[in-house]
């Protein structure tokens, strides 16, 4: 049985550390775990630490860590998520099984036909809950590392920094994906609800965006980004 295994911000060491106060509350209030219980934190760096809980109050845990190793290793190509901006759960749904299937950044896109609208106040809320998201992910399947989650921004200013040594648009009429060389930095560009404008597509093309197809059915915002990820791994990553 795996042990229950959470994210802090950390940096860990190996010494007794006090749990933030959402996972005190969910060890010990919802888990009802007691003293000397067995648990792993991870940090981010890459770095595990299993440990056990040497004091468990109502609004307190403490953790002996006792033992450090390296965790999953990241997969050899690193890419990066352009995701058009949808409603509520269809971007969750997006950012978890993108951060499942070992993307390294994610950006939630403005484009032509994004209906969702963020002031700056709505806009960090979002970006705070979709690194949770993340955050979530990465406890659940094993990955060591968080991927990041940056702010929204607009279709043009992410396509003119984005680098990569591939970057590929989807596109229902251009070749295969799996007939691109392989690289080992990947750019991904996927539209919002509605798709992208083939005006966006020509700009993404001025920008060094190659158009590429992932089969003859036209698949939702949620879909894509998993089946893109999934196919990129298995032809050059690490499935």
């Amino acid at each position: 049985m795996s042990l229950p295994r959470f994210f802090v911000a950390g940096p860990l060491a190996l010494a007794v550390y006090d749990l933030p106060e959402a996972q005190a509350h969910y060890l010990s209030r919802v888990l009802r775990l007691t003293v000397g219980a067995a648990v792993q934190l991870f940090d981010g760096s890459g770095q595990e630490y299993r440990g056990r809980l040497s004091s468990v109050t109502k609004k307190a845990v403490q953790v002996d860590l006792l033992e450090r190793f390296d965790g999953l290793a990241e997969s050899s190509l690193h890419i990066h998520l352009g995701q058009g901006l949808s409603r509520g759960e269809r971007m969750d749904w997006a950012i978890q099984k993108a951060t499942e299937l070992g993307v390294a950044e994610i950006t939630p896109l403005f484009t032509e036909r994004c209906e969702v609208r963020l002031n700056d106040e709505r806009a960090q809320k979002r970006l705070e809950h979709w690194q949770q998201i993340a955050i979530s992910a990465c406890e659940q399947c094993g990955r060591s590392k968080v991927p990041v989650v940056h702010a929204p921004q607009q279709l043009k200013d992410w396509q003119a920094r984005v680098q990569a040594d591939l970057k590929l648009v989807l596109h229902p009429l251009a070749q295969p994906l799996s007939q691109h060389n392989a690289p080992s930095t990947l750019a991904f560009l996927i539209g919002p609800e509605g798709g992208l404008t083939e005006a966006e597509v020509a700009q993404a093309g001025q920008y060094d965006f190659q158009p590429a197809r992932l089969g003859p059915r036209v698949l939702r915002t949620e879909t894509a980004p998993v089946v893109a990820l999934s196919v990129a791994q298995q032809l050059w990553g690490d499935f």
